[in-house]
Parts: structure tokens; C-alpha cells; sequence
């Protein structure tokens, strides 16, 4: 074990999403359980810059496993982006007497982080926070899972309505750039159709699609559109669209938005923070330090945080398979 590393800091940035409370108490009792010192950096960078730490032992994460969002506050910080607010930073981490860092966020907190790394030689560690599942290096990232589960349970209700009136629903969901959760969620949720960023399918198929699954027997469907799908302006426009090519339909559009970023995290998201918090202060403590721990094979592993930042998390082609077989 490292003998430079006296206090580790840990802080939360970018997005928050479910899990992060869990992964924060296993970074704290996994210090606790080394006879480290622990330190909570409030609202990511900024707090960085402004000196917002306060001291944590197991106690000071009772009760916390099971809340969503994140107790130590997130904030965007363009103070931090600066030569001059970093080095006010790493100023107020020395004069706390904090080593190394673990940061639970994305890819814009890990690069944050890499920068700070290269200016001050200071040890960091991150796990990948986001519901959108787009780190690579990682099976899975907080609060993925959490926001799957909402994601179906939210389309569950949605088809009650849209089975009762005929009607065509489309769903948005998260996922500016990556289809992750309205890939998996749509098939969860036995959605007709799946609209993702990483396959164009275009208007006329969208439609030819739906009238098939008309010509099937269904009286009703549920599209799933991930936002940064690249078919229409937005889902109100596709929305537009296919009712006027498609009067036989009710259509209908739903955007469930910051809901899923919300609630009490999945007992999934729990065990994979409580992991990935473990190894990210063991990894600290052997002397490790650039890394993102993440699962891999359901093993958890370090993957640089360089290539985690720079790597693309591929679309599953398996489960778009999948999803064309089972939505016929």
C-alpha cells in the first residue's frame, strides 16, 4: 500500500445520475476500512476551486445506498477549465492534505481530471457516472440500469393508454448520442420500433415498418426514440410526419425526459458502486493513478482513463438483431 496517500478526496461532476450516493460510501469506508482519511468535495470542480470539503467517516454515509441523485452536489465549473482555476484547486487540495482523487462522473469529468493529472502530477481515479451507458471501458455505467427500469416501466403505462385507443406512441428517451437505453429499453418494453443515433432509419422506412406491423394486426404501437436520433428535427416532427402518412393512427408523443435520471437506484447499481468504489481507493493506494475503474466480463477492471474518454462505446449489434426478430 501506498505510503504517500494519507487523505483521498472524492467528488461527483457532470450529469448526476443513480448510484453515485452508493459509490461515494464505498469510496468513504473502503478509506475508513484502510485507516485513510476521506474527504467530500462538494459541487465537482467548483468546490475544488472554492475549498467546499468536509470530512467523512462511515457514519457520514449512513442511510445514503439507497438515494438517488448525489449528496456532494454537481456543478459545471468553467472556472476549472482555466490554467488559473486549476491551480486555485490543487492550492486548496494541498492545503487540506489531500493526495489523490476518486471522481465519479463522465467523460468531461474524466478529462478534467487527465488535464489536472498532467499539470500537478496528482493522483486520480475515476468511476463512470451517466445513465446514458456511453464510457468505454465498461460494461455498464451508474445508473444505467436504474434509468432501463424506469424507462419500461414508464413505456408499461404508456401502452395501457395506447392499446386502449388505437393509438401510435412515440417515446423519447435519454441518449443524445448514444441509443443504449431506447435499444434495451425498447426491447424490455416490446416497443414496434427503435430509433437510435448509431442507425439512420430513415422516414419512408419508419413508416413502410409501421404499416407492417398494421397489416400484422396491431392495432397499436410504441416507438422508442433515443434524442440524438437523426430522422427528424425532433420527436414532435416525426411525430408530424407519420400522421400524415399515416391517418389511420392516433398519434401521440411523450418525452419522459429528467425522470430518468431520478430515483432510488437499482440493487444492480448499488453492488456495481459499492465495486467499482472499492477498487478505485485500492487502486489509489497501490500507486495507481489514470484509470477508470469499470466491468468488464462482470469483472471489474482498469481501463486507462485516457482510452475511456477517447474510446467509443459500441452499440450492442447482437441486441439490434435481436430487436428486429422480436418486434415482428
Amino acid at each position: 500500500m501506498s505510503e504517500t496517500i494519507k487523505k483521498i478526496g472524492v467528488l461527483t461532476s457532470g450529469g448526476d445520475s443513480p448510484g453515485m450516493n452508493a459509490a461515494i460510501r464505498s469510496v468513504v469506508r473502503t478509506c475508513a476500512y484502510h485507516n485513510i482519511e476521506c474527504a467530500g468535495i462538494y459541487r465537482g470542480f467548483q468546490g475544488m476551486i472554492e475549498g467546499d470539503f468536509k470530512e467523512m467517516g462511515p457514519r457520514s454515509v449512513n442511510n445514503i445506498v439507497n438515494k438517488g441523485g448525489t449528496i456532494l452536489k454537481s456543478a459545471r465549473s468553467k472556472e476549472f477549465m482555466t490554467p488559473e482555476g486549476r491551480k486555485k484547486a490543487h492550492d486548496n487540495l494541498k492545503n487540506a492534505g489531500i493526495d489523490a482523487l476518486v471522481i465519479i462522473g463522465g467523460d468531461g469529468s474524466f478529462t478534467g481530471g487527465l488535464v489536472f493529472n498532467k499539470e500537478f502530477n496528482f493522483p486520480i481515479m475515476g468511476i463512470p457516472g451517466t445513465i446514458d451507458n456511453d464510457i468505454f471501458g465498461t460494461s455498464h455505467t451508474l445508473g444505467f440500469d436504474t434509468a432501463l427500469n424506469t424507462v419500461v416501466e414508464a413505456i408499461d403505462k404508456i401502452r395501457d393508454t395506447a392499446s386502449s385507443h388505437n393509438r401510435l406512441f412515440f417515446v423519447e428517451v435519454m441518449g443524445r448520442d448514444a441509443g443504449h437505453i431506447a435499444l434495451n429499453a425498447g426491447i424490455g418494453a416490446g416497443a414496434e420500433d427503435i430509433l437510435i443515433p448509431e442507425e439512420n432509419l430513415g422516414l419512408d422506412r419508419l413508416v413502410e415498418s409501421l404499416h407492417k406491423s398494421k397489416a400484422s394486426g396491431k392495432s397499436s404501437s410504441i416507438v422508442v426514440v433515443a434524442e440524438g436520433d437523426r430522422i427528424g428535427k425532433n420527436v414532435f416532427e416525426l411525430g408530424d410526419y407519420v400522421e400524415e402518412n399515416m391517418p389511420e393512427y392516433d398519434v401521440r408523443v411523450s418525452v419522459l425526459g429528467h425522470m430518468q435520471r431520478g430515483g432510488s437506484p437499482s440493487c444492480f447499481d448499488r453492488v456495481l458502486a459499492s465495486r467499482l468504489g472499492v477498487k478505485a481507493v485500492e487502486s489509489l493506494l497501490e500507486g495507481k493513478s489514470n484509470f477508470m475503474a469499470g466491468l468488464i466480463n462482470d469483472k471489474v477492471e482498469l481501463t486507462p482513463l485516457e482510452q475511456a474518454v477517447k474510446g467509443h462505446s459500441e452499440i450492442d449489434r447482437e441486441l439490434l438483431r435481436v430487436s428486429e426478430i422480436v418486434s415482428i
